[in-house]
C-alpha cells in the first residue's frame, strides 16, 4: 500500500488518509474529489493523486474552510483556473471569525470567572443545606453584565464588519 501505486481501492485510499470510505464518498458528493473509476466488479478505483487531495481537504478542514468553499476553488483550480486571491480572502474571513470567536470566549471567561466570585461570597454567606440562589443571581447583578455584554459583542462585531470594507 505505498503512495507509488498506480491506484488504490475506497478501504486502501481511505486508510491512508485516514477517512472512512464513507468520508470518500461523502468528498464525492459534495465535489471534492473526483469520483473515481469503477473495475469489473464495481469496486471504486482511485489514482494515487487522491490521496493528496483527500489529505488538502483534511487540512483545509482543519484550519476552516468548508466543503462548499473547497468545492468551488478545486473546480477552478481543476478547470486550469488560479482561485488563489479568492482563498486567500476566504483565509482572511477565517481569521476574522476565529479572532472574534476567541474575544467573545474572553469576554465570557472573564464573565464566568466574575460569576464565580460572585456565587463564592454568596455560599459563604450560607449554612450548608442553605440555598444562595445561584443561578437566580445570574437575572440580577453580575448576570446583568453578561446579556449586556452579548448585545454589546454584537454592536462591536458590526463595527468590526464596517471597518474591514
Amino acid at each position: 500500500m505505498s503512495s507509488e501505486k498506480h491506484f488504490y481501492r475506497s478501504g486502501e485510499l481511505a486508510e491512508l488518509a485516514g477517512v472512512s470510505s464513507d468520508t470518500l464518498r461523502h468528498y464525492e458528493r459534495k465535489g471534492v474529489l473526483a469520483r473515481p473509476l469503477r473495475k469489473a466488479n464495481d469496486y471504486r478505483q482511485y489514482p494515487a493523486s487522491a490521496l493528496e487531495r483527500v489529505r488538502l481537504i483534511r487540512r483545509a478542514l482543519a484550519v476552516g474552510f468548508t466543503l462548499d468553499e473547497l468545492a468551488a476553488v478545486f473546480s477552478v483550480r481543476d478547470s486550469g483556473g488560479a482561485p488563489c486571491r479568492e482563498v486567500r480572502a476566504l483565509a482572511v474571513a477565517k481569521l476574522a471569525e476565529l479572532e472574534t470567536r476567541l474575544y467573545e470566549m474572553s469576554e465570557l471567561r472573564n464573565e464566568l470567572r466574575a460569576v464565580l466570585k460572585d456565587w463564592d461570597s454568596r455560599l459563604e454567606q450560607r449554612a450548608p443545606g442553605q440555598r444562595a440562589h445561584l443561578l437566580e443571581s445570574l437575572n440580577a447583578g453580575t448576570g446583568q453584565r453578561g446579556h449586556r455584554r452579548r448585545g454589546s459583542d454584537n454592536l462591536s462585531k458590526k463595527k468590526r464588519e464596517k471597518q474591514s470594507r
